[in-house]
């Protein structure tokens, strides 16, 4: 059996739907035999061992464990869904105050038990900040941590996809920018349907600027949807993008999809945000997305938000002012 590596892959809050998602998927995609799950709600944690187990997988060492320390020891690679989930009526904002404690824990653990870590992926909500949070206390290169934010732009496509009734493969480089969450930039002008610039088609018979907005509507709400249809939050989505991201840091397949990097530079600085990016077996690196004015607006719009949310954290005593983030890690 052929694996993208040998070196150890945890899952980090494996007894929940993501993360016993993100198990399966990492055996079926073969990324590594060396899979460590971890999850402090330790009945849960067995049982999804079990039903990996019962799969039948061949090659695996599949191990788990609810001590950090342990689950942590080794690690080159780690993916973090261990936070509270969003539930009905919840806006991803609504789960700061309680993840963001979870996300300091997190980093903390990370410097403490792995510090050689390769790549950490952060997807609990919300993302933007918790996997900043990660960074901060981790002590990594921000390259070296990434959040998922390629669930807005593959809800772009699929409501493209659904509103011309065409494959979802027909539409390409379908992208969001900046936050994952209310605020986030939907573009357009990045956009081809059947070849044809999604620009050249909004506001003409075929997609009325009034159903342009309605589907942005839909595309950033998405996650809500998920929601009222299944009445629990996205899991496998989530899932396997957030695999497929680290499957790309281990030297993989190309990520397809925007990735929530560390930003600082002359226009936007101190955040985690959706960019475009590549991911390798040397990190994330981005380029800030081209757009129109109203894009770019938009994306501007999306970067004060998060800065208010970075705000609250600050003010909350999780994270010291932004002028002290390099006495906490020398990388930022």
């Amino acid at each position: 059996m052929k694996f993208l590596t040998d070196e150890k892959l945890v899952i980090v809050g494996a007894a929940g739907m993501i993360g016993s998602n993100m198990a399966q998927t990492a055996m079926m995609m073969h990324l590594t035999p060396n899979i460590c799950l971890y999850d402090p709600y330790g009945p849960g944690l067995e049982g999804v061992a079990e039903e990996m187990a019962h799969c039948g997988f061949e090659g695996v060492n599949l191990t788990y464990t609810s001590d950090i320390a342990e689950a942590f020891r080794d690690a080159k690679y780690i993916i973090s869904s261990g936070g509270a989930a969003r539930k009905a009526g919840m806006t991803r904002e609504d789960l700061l105050k309680g993840n963001a404690a979870v996300a300091e824990e997190l980093g903390k653990n990370i410097r403490k038990y792995c510090p050689d870590v390769r790549h950490v992926v952060v997807i609990f909500n919300p993302a933007d900040i918790t996997g900043l949070i990660t960074l901060l206390y981790s002590g990594l290169r921000p390259s070296q941590v990434s959040t998922l934010a390629a669930l807005d732009s593959t809800r772009l496509r699929s409501e493209l996809s659904k509103y011309f009734h065409i494959k979802a493969d027909e539409i390409e480089n379908a992208r969001t920018y900046g936050g994952h969450g209310e605020q986030m930039a939907v573009y357009a002008s990045t956009t081809r349907v059947n070849g044809k610039p999604l620009t050249e088609i909004i506001g003409t018979e075929t997609l009325p600027e009034k159903d342009w907005e309605e589907l942005k509507v839909r595309v950033i709400q998405g996650g809500k949807n998920i929601i009222d249809l299944r009445g629990r939050s996205s899991f496998q989505s989530p899932a396997y993008l957030s695999i497929e991201m680290i499957a790309a840091a281990m030297g993989g397949p190309e990520f397809r999809w925007p990735v929530g990097t560390y930003v600082n530079d002359d226009r936007f600085s101190h955040i985690m945000m959706a960019m475009e990016t590549v991911v390798t077996k040397d990190g994330t690196r981005y380029t800030e997305p081209k757009g129109t004015p109203e894009e770019q607006k938009a994306l501007e719009q999306s970067y004060k938000h998060l800065c208010a949310l970075r705000d609250e954290v600050i003010a909350m005593g999780v994270l010291p002012p932004v002028d002290k983030w390099n006495e906490l890690n020398p990388n930022v």
